[in-house]
C-alpha cells in the first residue's frame, strides 16, 4: 500500500481537520489571541495529526503486507478468510467476517462439486466395465465364426466378410470406450498405476496384438526393435501405444508401414513410433496434443475427435514421460516418448512428482 493512496483515502478526514483548524484560527483571532499563539496551537494540532496519520498508515501497511504474504504462501486462496490475522479496527473485523462467511460458502460449493464429479466418474467407470462385456461377447462370436470358416461359395464369403466388418467395428467401439475410461481416470492416475521395470518390447507387442485385426484389414506392416527397458506402468503404456497405432492407421496412405524402435541416450530411453502416413502440417504440429484439435487431416478423414493425442499427453504428463512429435507433411510422422533412465526407486519418485 502506497502512502499517496492512503492519504487520498483519508481526504475527507484531512479536509475536516483543515476546516476545523481554519475555524479555530479565526476564533482565536476574534477572542484576542496573538498571531504567534494561534500559529503555535495550529502547529501542535498539525504535528499530532501527522503523527496519527503516519502511525495509522504504518499499522495498515504492516497488516496488509502480512495478508499479502499469507496469500502468496497458501495453495488454496479461498482459505484466506480463515488465515487472515485479527484486525484491531471494527470495520476490518466486519470485513474479515464477511470474507470468512463467503469463503466458507465457496468451500462448501467446491466440496459438493467434487462429490458430484466423483460420483459421475465412478458411474462412468462402472458403465465402461458393464458395456465392455457385450462388446467382448460380440468380438468373440465374430472371431469364432471367422476361425470356423465355411464353404467357398459367394454367400458364405459375404457372411464371413460381414462378421469381419462387425469385429472391426466392435474393436473401434472398444477403443472409444477405453478412451472414456482413461479420460475419467486421468485426474486420479495415482490410484491406478504401478511403476515397474517394463520391457518396452512386451508393451509394444501387446498393443500390436490387440490391434492385429485393424492392421491386417488395412494391410499394414509393422517392424519392432525395442531391446530396452523403462520404469513405467505397462497398462498405461499399452493404452498410449494403442492410440498411436490407431492414428497411424487412420491417417495412412497406401502400403502403411509402422516402425517401432527404441534409442537410448541423454539420460533417457526414447520409444519411437514411426509411420509413413500422411504426416502433419508444420503449422499444426504444435497443436496436435490440444484437446479437440483435429487439424486438416482430421477434417479430411471425418472420424477424428481430437481426444486421442490429448489423452496420450495428459497420461504421459501424469507418469512423468514427455511425448512429442516430429513430422514432415506427406512423408510420415514420428511419435516419441522419453522414459527417464534410473533404478526402480528413482523411477517411482520421478512419476510421483507429477
Amino acid at each position: 500500500m502506497r502512502f499517496g493512496a492512503y492519504i487520498k483515502d483519508r481526504a475527507l478526514l484531512l479536509l475536516f481537520h483543515v476546516v476545523c483548524m481554519v475555524l479555530l484560527a479565526a476564533f482565536l483571532r476574534m477572542t484576542g489571541y496573538g498571531r504567534d499563539c494561534s500559529l503555535l496551537i495550529l502547529l501542535i494540532w498539525g504535528l499530532i495529526l501527522a503523527v496519527y496519520l503516519f502511525g495509522s498508515y504504518w499499522e495498515r501497511r504492516r497488516h496488509f503486507c502480512k495478508i499479502d504474504e499469507i496469500l502468496g504462501q497458501v495453495e488454496q486462496p479461498y482459505l484466506l478468510g480463515e488465515l487472515m490475522p485479527k484486525a484491531f479496527g471494527l470495520e476490518d473485523r466486519l470485513y474479515q467476517e464477511l470474507i470468512r462467511v463467503s469463503n466458507k460458502s465457496v468451500i462448501e460449493k467446491i466440496r459438493q462439486l467434487e462429490e458430484q464429479q466423483k460420483a459421475y466418474r465412478e458411474y462412468i467407470e462402472c458403465w465402461v466395465h458393464e458395456v465392455k462385456a457385450p462388446i467382448t461377447g460380440i468380438a468373440s462370436i465374430c472371431e469364432n465364426y471367422r476361425k470356423r470358416g465355411g464353404s467357398a461359395d459367394g454367400a458364405d464369403m459375404e457372411v464371413q466378410k460381414a462378421f469381419t466388418d462387425i469385429l472391426q467395428e466392435s474393436c473401434r467401439i472398444e477403443n472409444d470406450v477405453e478412451m472414456v475410461l482413461y479420460y475419467a481416470r486421468s485426474e486420479a492416475v495415482y490410484k491406478d498405476y504401478f511403476i515397474a521395470r517394463t520391457p518396452l518390447a512386451e508393451g509394444v507387442y501387446e498393443a500390436l496384438s490387440k490391434n492385429r485385426l485393424l492392421l491386417i484389414q488395412n494391410q499394414a506392416r509393422a517392424q519392432v526393435d525395442c531391446p530396452d527397458f523403462a520404469y513405467t506402468d505397462r497398462k498405461w503404456l499399452v493404452f498410449i501405444l494403442n492410440q498411436l497405432l490407431w492414428n497411424s492407421v487412420k491417417y495412412r496412405k497406401e502400403h502403411l508401414f509402422i516402425n517401432i524402435y527404441t534409442k537410448a541416450g541423454d539420460g533417457c530411453v526414447r520409444l519411437v513410433v514411426e509411420d509413413n502416413g500422411l504426416g502433419i502440417l508444420a503449422q499444426e504440429l504444435p497443436r496436435i496434443f490440444d484437446k479437440g484439435f483435429t487439424g486438416s487431416n482430421g477434417r479430411h478423414v471425418g472420424r477424428s475427435t481430437g481426444m486421442g493425442l490429448y489423452l496420450c499427453r495428459k497420461l504421459c504428463e501424469r507418469l512423468g514421460v514427455p511425448i512429442y512429435a516430429e513430422s514432415e507433411y506427406g512423408s510420415g510422422t514420428k511419435m516419441i516418448l522419453e522414459f527417464p533412465v534410473g533404478d526402480l526407486t528413482s523411477g517411482v519418485s520421478c512419476c510421483d512428482k507429477t
